[in-house]
């Protein structure tokens, strides 16, 4: 016997048919929030994702930058974050005005940015770039041609080391992706020999030389399904972890652990989105994602280059 729908949920399903609205969840939610989503994925896959669909609304159960991206491909559509104060320590830690001061002190670099920034950054940017594309678009910049990567740090200094070019690097962090204990997973490792040890770049790179396996959220969970290991510590936001059971149920998923004794492994940010604050988004259509035409326009320039860039 079915067991009854939960009321919340059977809610928001009503509501989302009701607006014509198509529910996007990023890996980092709560499983909950996944769970009654129409897509799961990382952020320019949700926001392409909703290009495909005949939805009005587009609810983002994301970050506030995400539901930016959306606004910037989707300008037709009303877009709303179920909680406005659902930011990222990337994106504020690289204000619009400082980093267009910044590129000016640097004309003669190529701008690339990783798309964790605002609306405001990208639009001084050449050209965006995502995890699972940055080594690509970086590579595809001519030898003599100095590059600045932001915001960061991280993932510039991995794909530098990768690509073997100097880049100029924006001091940003992630401060989930910061927070993982080196000692701590040796010690997991330690208790659990055969398991694979697999990382997002965004990680500090004494964390990324202990991986077997670094790659984007969508990567690392495709990782973890053709990978023979039954047992895996997991370097990114636990959130991944409700995909990854979900698809390879018979193996062991371990988030690596943070630093102190918190659940500094949990993007608050994320955390934000529960599922009273999408059923909230759905019935009043607040808060709504909104954006100057002009910064619109400039900000997808360089996404679309960097569609151009990733499908060559």
């Amino acid at each position: 016997m079915t067991e009854p729908m939960d009321p919340l949920v059977a809610e928001i399903h009503e509501l989302r048919r009701s607006r014509n609205a198509v529910i996007l969840a990023h890996y980092y939610v709560d499983g909950e929030v996944q769970d009654v989503a129409d897509f799961v994925g990382d952020s320019l896959q949700l926001s392409q994702a909703a290009q495909k669909t005949q939805a009005d609304v587009i609810v983002f159960a994301g970050v506030h930058f995400m539901a930016e991206t959306a606004k910037i491909l989707n300008p037709t559509r009303k877009v709303v974050l179920p909680d406005l104060s659902a930011g990222c320590s990337l994106a504020e830690g690289c204000p619009a005005d400082r980093f267009a001061a910044f590129v000016a002190k640097h004309p003669d670099h190529y701008v690339l940015s990783y798309i964790n920034c605002s609306a405001g950054v990208k639009a001084v940017s050449d050209c965006i770039v995502t995890s699972s594309n940055a080594e690509k678009i970086v590579r595809s910049v001519p030898e003599g041609k100095p590059i600045l990567f932001a915001p960061d740090r991280n993932l510039g200094a991995y794909l530098s080391k990768k690509t073997g070019r100097d880049m100029l690097l924006w001091r940003g962090s992630c401060i989930v992706h910061e927070t993982f204990s080196e000692r701590k997973i040796i010690a997991l490792k330690t208790r659990h020999p055969d398991a694979e040890i697999i990382a997002h770049p965004e990680c500090e790179p004494s964390l990324l030389a202990m991986a077997s396996y670094i790659g984007s959220t969508s990567a690392l969970l495709s990782y973890t399904e053709r990978s023979p290991s039954k047992t895996f510590i997991v370097a990114t936001e636990t959130g991944i972890l409700h995909q990854m059971q979900k698809r390879s149920p018979e193996k062991e998923f371990i988030p690596a652990p943070p630093e102190g004794n918190c659940h500094c492994n949990d993007c608050p940010f994320m955390k934000k989105n529960t599922l009273e604050a999408v059923r909230d988004a759905l019935r009043d259509l607040t808060p709504e994602i909104t954006l100057d035409e002009d910064l619109r326009v400039k900000a997808l320039r360089p996404i679309e280059r960097m569609l151009e860039l990733s499908a060559g």
